[in-house]
């Protein structure tokens, strides 16, 4: 039997931030085969090409009322809004993906288009054109063998949304999420990598993106509902793990 492989990745502008995780599924026996901070794009490209989905913890795209506010301002044909108070620049710097999570979990995706998660959605643009070369399609709604996650988001779908694990500060936290989703995926075996996960967010929420991802891959995730999938094409689509 051919091993399926499903990749995570918590892709940081900073390969020496950037985590990796892979999960080798093999006679009914799903293994963490690796996890490790500190891939280059080389490494992210040598994980994918094997796989048979990654998901990546990124966001593929920005929303369309940005980009086309950029292309008139930039042209000189942008048409005046009736008003540019907070609903405005909802509107402008937010994607309907980032909308529907917010509705679903109560978490806000940042923006890529204001904020600092616009550094390593760069960064991912640069790596999905080189897998385009590679044949690998990189539809943004994730139809293909990538899909963007968002691990806090996928936490608070799964019951852990209060919990603060990042950083230096939550290695006591983090420690005891991984206890817990140990005990909730008795499924996976860590291969020893609990120590790993728990001395790293990065780390972490790698090996998160990979079984959002492997949930994306059987059919356990939340797809764009059909007046959202226009939107998924062109601005990207955050697959949630479906609530059991």
């Amino acid at each position: 039997m051919v091993p399926l492989l499903v990749a995570g990745i918590d892709l940081a502008a900073d390969p020496r931030r950037t985590g990796l995780a892979v999960l080798r599924e093999e006679d009914h026996v799903v293994r963490l085969d690796d996890v490790h901070v500190g891939a280059s794009d080389d490494d992210v490209l040598a994980a994918f090409l094997p796989a048979a989905k990654a998901g990546v913890d990124v966001p593929f795209g920005w929303p369309r009322r940005f980009v086309d506010l950029v292309a008139g301002h930039q042209a000189g044909d942008l048409e005046s809004p009736a008003h540019t108070g907070p609903d405005w620049r909802r509107a402008v710097l937010f994607r309907e993906t980032d909308l529907e999570v917010r509705r679903r979990v109560g978490k806000t995706p940042l923006s890529v288009a204001a904020d600092k998660i616009a550094y390593p959605a760069i960064r991912w643009a640069a790596i999905a054109a080189r897998l385009r070369e590679q044949d690998i399609p990189t539809p943004l709604d994730g139809s293909g063998v990538a899909c963007e996650v968002y691990p806090g988001a996928a936490l608070a779908a799964w019951g852990f949304g209060a919990q603060r694990y990042k950083k230096a500060s939550g290695a006591l936290v983090r420690g005891e999420l991984v206890d817990a989703l140990s005990a909730r995926w008795p499924w996976l075996d860590w291969a020893g990598h609990e120590d790993v996960c728990a001395a790293s967010d990065d780390a972490l929420d790698a090996v998160i993106a990979a079984v959002v991802a492997r949930e994306v891959l059987l059919g356990r995730a939340i797809a764009p509902r059909a007046e959202l999938a226009a939107a998924a094409a062109d601005e990207g689509w955050i697959w949630l793990p479906t609530p059991e």
